[in-house]
């Protein structure tokens, strides 16, 4: 017995030497160490692991707007105004910029809203309705993703006044690159024939223009006719 009580007295002169010196460590104490332990590890395999954080990052823009390609080519689209009517599709998208490209080459390309307004408005009027859609002297393209929307609000109604076709497509940048500008662009005229000298043109650009804007003439024909108003 004697022994026992002995033991005992060690034991507890130890814990109170313990708790005097600050060193006596509870249970909750423990717990604290070991969540910090996890959070410390976390942050460290977040920080060594930037690849996989950015492609979350590129997943989540991409399920919340849809558009996969998008996401990946880093094109950031705004809301689409609600008279983007008639709207490209992609087929129809590519088309488009491929032939703004050839445009830009074969200098038979307008840009920016002033220099697009001032073509329509000289552009003739004296045509008859029926001639004048079948054989345009040009199309227009505007960006959808506009805002303010009143920056080309009036465009579709003035392309009409003059017998004009005209499409949407839905990026002002993608629109403004096909341009061959770095700007993002609202709007773009190709016109069939150029304004200015045509001695710098090729034969070969020339022929390869009235290809592919032949090819666009029949889509933005087709993709307006397609429109219920």
């Amino acid at each position: 017995m004697a022994k026992e009580k002995t033991v005992k007295d060690k034991k507890e002169k130890k814990e109170k030497r313990s708790e005097a010196d600050g060193v006596k460590k509870s249970k909750k104490d423990k717990k604290e160490k070991k969540t910090s332990e996890h959070v410390t590890e976390a942050l460290i395999a977040s920080i060594s692991e930037p690849a996989a954080e950015t492609k979350l990052v590129v997943a989540a823009k991409a399920d919340e707007s849809g558009d996969e390609d998008a996401a990946a080519t880093g094109v950031v689209r705004g809301a689409l105004v609600p008279f983007a009517v008639p709207l490209a599709d992609e087929k129809v998208t590519k088309k488009l910029f491929k032939t703004v490209k050839k445009a830009a080459k074969n200098k038979t390309l307008k840009r920016g809203v002033k220099e697009v307004v001032k073509a329509v408005r000289k552009s003739s009027t004296n045509l008859p309705a029926s001639s004048a859609v079948s054989d345009p002297t040009a199309v227009v393209v505007i960006a959808a993703d506009i805002s303010p929307m009143d920056v080309i609000s009036h465009i579709p109604v003035l392309c009409e006044d003059h017998n004009i076709p005209y499409i949407f497509v839905a990026s002002r940048a993608e629109l403004g690159a096909a341009g061959n500008t770095k700007r993002p662009t609202s709007v773009v005229m190709l016109c069939k024939d150029r304004t200015g000298k045509k001695g710098d043109a090729k034969a070969e650009d020339e022929a390869d223009f009235k290809e592919a804007y032949d090819g666009v003439v029949k889509a933005v024909l087709k993709a307006q006719a397609g429109v219920t108003r």
